[in-house]
């Protein structure tokens, strides 16, 4: 995604937000977890959900606009997010894109196809940098400007 974020920012406003942790300690958690070290309990605070939020945009040098779900679950229950989903959400706010549910479903070269039909073909070799992890906000996807 970030690679499409840096070749389609000037075009469209992305977004990525954080839902409920996929594999939590307390829950289901994977051995992959443990070797990458990012091993978390389920979030039972917003406070403990932003601070994986920014653990995560922190070691992954993480360009795109955050946003983090409240605890109610708002978007993930809005867009069946968990564990990871893609949207384009167009100028009218209607969904013009749903994605497969991840992980096996997750395709981020059908949202570049997308893009490219509505934009253009684009590709930028430019990097940015991290801003620091958002605050809660209920709207996943990237819409068009």
């Amino acid at each position: 995604m970030v690679k499409i974020y840096n070749d389609y920012k000037d075009h469209a406003d992305f977004l990525t937000v954080y839902v409920r942790e996929a594999h939590p300690t307390d829950e289901w958690q994977m051995k992959s977890n443990v070797k990458e070290d990012v091993c978390y309990a389920q979030p039972k605070t917003l406070e403990q959900r932003v601070a994986i939020a920014n653990d995560f945009v922190q070691r992954q040098k993480y360009p795109l606009p955050f946003g983090i779900d409240d605890m109610n679950d708002a978007a993930d229950h809005a867009y069946s997010a968990w564990p990871e989903r893609l949207y384009i959400i167009d100028e009218h706010g209607r969904i013009a894109y749903a994605g497969g549910m991840g992980p096996f479903k997750y395709d981020p070269e059908e949202v570049r196809a997308w893009l490219a039909k509505r934009f253009g073909a684009v590709t930028q070799t430019s990097s940015t940098t991290a801003p620091a992890a958002g605050t809660p906000l209920p709207a996943p996807g990237a819409g068009t400007r």
